[in-house]
């Protein structure tokens, strides 16, 4: 009599649930991980329009892109909102930068000028804009580094997760 040996079926599912944990934490980390990098890529691209909305301001007369206020509750985002297309029309930026995960049609990205003194802000200082993100996917309100934004009137930080803005004076 010869014995065969090899693995028993008890033996073989223990193996397989094993792998299948292992896979399971992998694949969960894996999704934070792409939400880290797309938190990265719109800061990122707070900075590109930050910097574009300044020399756009330093072209344009000491003055910042209108709104067209016709965007998501008023503001306006990449891809409908007539800042982006004056900032892209003076080769000020390369492309109309979105979210990379799209928030429905108005996408994360918040733009908005108001006129000088609104939501108490000082008046002597201009007009302002404010331009935010409204939803990172690995921070809670607040993120740490957001500059912040505000007037005595309204608080945009508390609306929005990153937010910074500038006067025009």
């Amino acid at each position: 009599m010869t014995h065969k040996r090899g693995f028993t079926l008890i033996e073989l599912l223990v193996v397989i649930s094993i792998i299948g944990l292992l896979a399971t934490i992998v694949l969960v980390s894996l999704g934070s991980a792409r939400g880290k990098a797309r938190d990265v890529r719109r800061l990122s691209d707070m900075r590109q329009i930050q910097m574009a909305l300044e020399m756009y301001y330093g072209a344009n007369n000491n003055q910042y892109p209108v709104s067209d206020y016709q965007g998501c509750g008023g503001w306006d985002t990449p891809g409908d909102g007539d800042f982006v297309s004056a900032l892209t029309a003076g080769d000020f930026l390369n492309i109309d930068l979105k979210d990379p995960q799209l928030d429905g049609t108005c996408g994360n990205y918040r733009y908005y000028l108001y006129t000088a003194g609104s939501y108490d802000c000082d008046t002597n200082r201009g007009n302002y804009y404010v331009l935010g993100v409204v939803d990172m996917e690995t921070s809670s309100n607040p993120y740490p580094g957001s500059p912040g934004w505000s007037c005595s009137g309204r608080n945009w930080q508390g609306e929005m997760e990153w937010v910074a803005g500038s006067f025009e004076r």
